[in-house]
């Protein structure tokens, strides 16, 4: 991520449910994302979306236990 000055927000289980509505909000609201969860394949739909509407993400796959 590039250094824009705008926040920064790490959302965990942002694949869907609640964490990807978090994202969403985040996004609209001007913040920059680093979008985690355990599935890669609705992580990275869930990116292009959020992207769509011009936030700026980053995404990892992992299991956070």
């Amino acid at each position: 991520m590039r250094s824009s000055g705008a926040p920064v927000s790490i959302v965990t289980g942002s694949s869907r449910g609640i964490g990807s509505a978090i994202a969403e909000a985040l996004a609209r609201d001007g913040h920059r994302l680093l979008l985690v969860a355990r599935s890669e394949p609705q992580l990275t739909e869930r990116a292009a979306a959020l992207r769509a509407i011009g936030a700026e993400v980053e995404v990892g796959a992992v299991d956070l236990r």
